[in-house]
């Protein structure tokens, strides 16, 4: 059930969604411009030569990434209305998105951070146990925040979003994966 309330305190708190939808939809402009201004490049660099686990990497970022700015913008934008059940499904798809390409990202770099240090194997065990820490930590809260959550809670737009990324502990977490 919807409440529709008129109290002037919830002014301000809407302003911001409004004001922050309009960078969701300016940044999913702006990937969806990229992605087709180089896709032509993509298709002759990427599409084309010998595939590699670095090409199967790079095309799931790119294209769950483009996949998650969709999500974004269907979350962010307030004019498009949505049930809990929608709602529920397009978070769990946000999440686990995130939590896919981090660990995406997570390999390629360090796969490159093992090419710079001239295959360091001290370097490599580091960076394979914090990685395996950090991806461990975010699919166990993963599966939590799904677990607790229900559609009904998500209707709220990006700020409820954020405020779950928040309490995740998704920034520290960040944080330390850059370490």
């Amino acid at each position: 059930m919807t409440i529709v309330s008129n109290d002037p305190t919830w002014w301000p708190t809407i302003d911001a969604y409004r004001f922050s939808s309009y960078f969701a939809v300016a940044a999913f402009v702006g990937v969806i411009y990229d992605w087709a201004l180089t896709f032509g490049k993509e298709v002759e660099l990427v599409w084309r030569q010998r595939w590699s686990l670095m090409t199967v990497l790079y095309l799931g970022v790119r294209y769950f990434g483009i996949f998650y700015a969709v999500l974004d913008v269907l979350n962010c934008v307030p004019t498009i209305s949505l049930t809990d059940t929608v709602s529920f499904i397009m978070f769990v798809m946000w999440n686990w998105t995130y939590i896919v390409v981090f660990a995406m990202l997570g390999v390629i770099i360090i796969t490159r951070l093992h090419a710079m240090y001239q295959r360091s194997r001290k370097i490599l065990i580091f960076l394979i146990v914090t990685f395996l820490a950090v991806n461990i930590f975010n699919g166990v809260v993963g599966v939590m925040t799904t677990m607790h959550i229900s559609g009904g809670m998500l209707n709220c737009g990006c700020q409820k979003y954020a405020s779950l990324m928040n309490t995740r502990g998704s920034h520290s977490l960040w944080h330390l994966s850059m370490l």
